[in-house]
């Protein structure tokens, strides 16, 4: 046992420094990319006009659920005043850029992984290094740079339609003053606020779409499957450490933030 648990550490550190080295070298080749404003412009075109519909959707929903439910709770306190206040500071801090990047890695990541392990496969990235093309700088580095404009938009994107549907639920559904609902909303965002909301949705921008462009450029190292096989097992892989990365960093980020 603790042989087994000694390898697998070994492991994990090896593959964190992989990682960081990976995405550093991304960064880092990024005057040696070609074509840098066109491909950045084609990841803004994957991470935010595709992924708006369905932001957009969830947004609204969890804007109608937090109304709904918050409603109710407060009632039985007498304090149905405060609804703007727990829908805006729920979204804001934590709701919003959490659930937007977890949308994001769901259709623009997944689909990243998908994309850089079949051209592994195919051996097209081997083609691009062959002609003297950095790979990290052609491939991923226009979309890291896009993920941290990208993600922040998003999740403002998110909690501004979140922030209707808790209205809609408040004022349509149960009857509650539109301005008091928007006058609480007003005072509760402080600035800090949205600073901590912008921080968090960066952060998980860069650690989402650097993960799902290691997951799939690594995609050949697969020690149990190979081909197509290797580039589902990649694919599934990121998307799910992506998604335990977001609530992980999400929990980091809130300790250090944290207002008493």
């Amino acid at each position: 046992m603790v042989r087994a648990t000694g390898k697998y550490t070994l492991g994990l550190v090896q593959e964190l420094g992989d990682f960081a080295l990976f995405t550093a070298r991304s960064f880092a080749d990024v005057p040696k990319s070609r074509r840098l404003g066109r491909r950045v412009v084609r990841a803004f075109f994957e991470q935010g006009v595709r992924c708006l519909p369905v932001v957009m959707i969830v947004g609204m929903f969890t804007g109608l659920v937090l109304g709904l439910q918050g409603y109710y709770v407060l009632n039985k306190f007498g304090s149905e005043g405060l609804l703007g206040t727990l829908v805006s500071l729920s979204l804001v801090r934590e709701m919003g850029p959490v659930l937007a990047a977890l949308m994001l890695v769901g259709q623009a990541g997944s689909a990243l992984a998908a994309e850089i392990g079949i051209q592994r496969n195919s051996e097209q990235i081997a083609a691009l290094e062959m002609m003297g093309v950095s790979s990290h700088g052609y491939l991923v580095a226009p979309r890291l740079i896009a993920a941290l404009i990208v993600f922040p938009m998003q999740a403002a994107i998110f909690v501004s339609v979140g922030l209707w549907g808790g209205s809609l639920s408040g004022s349509l559904l149960l009857g509650l003053e539109p301005g008091i609902y928007w006058s609480a909303v007003e005072r509760a965002v402080q600035s800090n606020d949205v600073i901590e909301c912008f921080v968090k949705a960066t952060t998980f921008g860069l650690l989402t779409t650097g993960l799902c462009a290691y997951y799939g450029f690594n995609a050949h190292r697969s020690p149990s499957a190979t081909g197509a096989r290797a580039v589902s097992a990649a694919t599934t892989h990121a998307v799910v450490l992506s998604s335990i990365m977001v609530l992980a960093a999400d929990y980091v980020i809130t300790s250090f933030l944290v207002r008493t």
